[in-house]
């Protein structure tokens, strides 16, 4: 073989290893970002530790960041879905989650029958209502700024929440409303005592229907035609453009199945909370930590990361000052961004494979 023959088989080793080396660079990048989550995790643990909290307030710290968790993950799959087929960090999504549950109660209250029907009904409409919502906010704010610059689009969408925020506003009011817990039917919910751990019942609610959207999200990419198109367009808009896909439907799409995920967060947070005007500001800020601290274009990083964040802020809100509870979410967003910009699960976008 000729020494130029060498250098081209050399050369082409070189472009084969050169995955590998990025593969363990990441990897390297993942572990010293779930290594710094866990020792910020037992740092916490240690402060509690120090004021006297055992087993048990560490539990029930922790059933508190799996429920709160599991609707920050909700809340960033619909930052991932926008942004990873628009190219578009959609800082509306809060918009989504405060008028699910303000729809709901509006609906709720106007309606007659049961207290069943009227609850499956409300939050039916509500959901199909904010759907409508976030696909025509894309169709007349971002489809005809579509050749814009990032940051111009990013803007709008900024926009957009400030004017959905102030609609809020003048329709329902400053003051806070009720919606009634899903398991009771009323005002008051059912507490589940385990041992020594206080669970409300919504919370399993939240837990049960944050599952069931995670497998019918899953079952909507992986078995649907047009799951499948948006998906295409995930990966590279301009060959799917080029394969027949209508990239601008499936923008409109994602921007509607995101407020979708908005809406149910927002709905089955609400029994629990008050929910206000002004809710979505903090669900939707929290969530797109999470989605940051998922890498987000990583739709299982997004559920890590909600899980994550709300396991920490509540150790963080724990073992602290509770006004200090909020200062974390937005600390953990500074230290993603410095140093690991790719998030968890970076380079697990696509389906999550």
């Amino acid at each position: 073989m000729s020494e130029q023959g060498l250098q081209t088989t050399t050369g082409d080793r070189g472009i084969l290893l050169r995955p590998t080396r990025a593969s363990l660079q990441r990897f390297g990048r993942q572990a010293a970002l779930v290594a710094v989550i866990v020792l910020v995790g037992l740092f916490l643990v240690g402060m509690g530790h120090r004021v006297g909290y055992g087993a048990a307030d560490y539990l029930q710290l922790l059933v508190d960041g799996l429920q709160i968790g599991a609707v920050y993950a909700l809340v960033a799959l619909g930052f991932v879905v926008v942004y990873r087929v628009t190219g578009v960090i959609n800082f509306a999504q809060g918009a989504f989650v405060m008028l699910g549950p303000m729809l709901t109660i509006t609906l709720f209250g106007s309606l007659s029958g049961s207290p069943v029907f009227r609850l499956v009904v409300s939050a039916l409409g509500a959901v199909l209502f904010v759907a409508a919502v976030g696909m025509a906010i894309h169709r007349l704010t971002l489809h005809p700024a579509r050749k814009a610059s990032a940051l111009t689009r990013i803007i709008i969408t900024v926009g957009v929440y400030i004017s959905v925020q102030g609609i809020a506003l003048i329709a329902w009011g400053p003051r806070p409303y009720v919606l009634p817990a899903f398991t009771t039917l009323q005002m008051v919910d059912r507490l589940v005592e385990v041992g020594s751990i206080i669970i409300q019942a919504q919370t399993f609610w939240i837990w049960g229907v944050a599952v069931a959207m995670l497998v019918l999200l899953a079952l909507f990419f992986e078995r649907t035609v047009v799951g499948k198109a948006m998906r295409a367009c995930a990966v590279n808009r301009i060959a799917a453009q080029l394969m027949g896909i209508r990239v601008d439907r499936m923008a409109t799409l994602a921007f509607g199945l995101a407020a979708v995920l908005g809406a149910v967060a927002g709905i089955v947070l609400s029994p629990a909370t008050r929910p206000t005007y002004d809710m979505g500001l903090e669900l939707g800020l929290k969530g797109f930590v999470a989605a940051i601290m998922g890498g987000l274009v990583s739709f299982p990083g997004a559920v890590v990361g909600g899980i994550a964040l709300g396991i920490l802020e509540s150790l963080w809100g724990g073992v602290t000052l509770a006004g200090f509870k909020d200062l974390f979410a937005f600390l953990m967003l500074i230290l993603s961004l410095l140093f690991w910009p790719q998030g968890i699960l970076a380079g697990k976008g696509e389906g999550g494979s």
